[in-house]
C-alpha cells in the first residue's frame, strides 16, 4: 500500500492510495475525505466486547472500525485523529508486536490483528480512562499521538518511567509494571496518577503532551462560569 504523512508534525494527515481490491481499516469516525469508488463498511472490533467488559469501564468509546476497499481502480483515502499532532507508522511482524494505547490506534492494513481481550485492556490496568490494546501479526499499524512523537530504544535490562496519558506504545518484548507515581503523597500532590516503569530490551514511543492536562486546563476556565450560570 502507498501512503503519505503530510503536514507533520503538528497537523498531521495520513493518505493511502489503495490499489484495485485493496483494503485498509480505520478507526470510526478518521475519515477525512475519499474516492467515492471505495467502498465502506462499518464493524464492531469484537463480536462480544460491548456485553462482556461494559461501558462504564470504557468510558464510551468507540469500539467500532470502519474499513476501507478500493473497486475496480486505484483510490485515494485520508485520515487524521482528533488530537494535534503527529502519525507514524508501526512496523507489525510475527515476534515483533507492540502495546499500544486504545486512542493512539488511527488505522491498520490488512494482516495487523488487534488484541482487545488482553488482560491490559479488559482490566483497565493502566487506569481510569486509558485503554490499551495488544497488536499482533503482520502488517502497517498506524498511530496517531497528542503532540510530538518521542521514541526511546531500550537495551535489555536498561528501564524508563514514563506517565501513563503520555504513553503511546512499547514493544510486546519488554516488559512492565504499572504503579502509582512514588508514595501516596507524590501521587496526590503531582497529578501524576500512575506510571508504567518499563524494562527492555524493545522501543517505547511516548507523547509530547497530555490529553488530561488540557482537559484540567479548560475546565479550570470554564468552571467559575458554570458555577456562576447554577447558582
Amino acid at each position: 500500500m502507498k501512503y503519505e504523512i503530510r503536514y507533520k508534525p503538528s497537523f498531521s494527515l495520513l493518505v493511502v492510495t489503495l490499489s484495485p481490491g485493496e483494503k485498509i481499516t480505520a478507526e470510526a469516525g478518521a475519515m477525512t475525505y475519499m474516492h467515492p469508488s471505495i467502498t465502506v463498511s462499518t464493524r464492531k472490533r469484537e463480536k462480544s466486547l460491548l456485553g462482556s467488559i461494559g461501558l462504564s469501564l470504557l468510558g464510551g468509546q468507540s469500539f467500532f472500525v470502519t474499513d476501507y476497499t478500493a473497486g475496480n481502480e486505484p483510490a485515494e483515502a485520508a485520515f487524521s485523529a482528533a488530537p494535534l499532532g503527529d502519525v507514524d507508522t508501526l512496523q507489525i511482524a510475527p515476534g515483533k508486536g507492540y502495546i499500544v494505547q486504545k486512542s493512539s490506534y488511527l488505522a491498520a492494513t490488512e494482516g495487523v490483528d488487534l488484541n482487545m481481550k488482553w488482560e491490559g485492556f479488559t482490566k483497565g490496568l493502566f487506569g481510569q480512562g486509558l485503554l490499551m490494546i495488544k497488536v499482533s501479526g503482520e502488517g502497517t499499524l498506524f498511530i496517531n499521538t497528542f503532540g510530538a512523537i518521542d521514541k526511546h530504544v531500550l537495551k535489555d535490562g536498561e528501564k524508563m518511567v514514563v506517565d501513563n496519558f503520555h504513553l503511546v506504545a512499547f514493544s510486546d518484548t519488554c516488559q512492565y509494571r504499572v504503579t502509582k507515581f512514588g508514595g501516596l503523597k507524590e501521587t496526590l500532590l503531582s497529578g501524576e496518577g500512575l506510571v508504567t516503569e518499563i524494562t527492555g530490551p524493545g522501543e517505547i514511543y511516548i507523547q509530547t503532551k497530555n490529553v488530561r492536562e488540557l482537559a484540567e486546563m479548560i475546565w479550570s476556565i470554564i468552571e467559575p462560569r458554570v458555577q456562576a450560570k447554577s447558582r
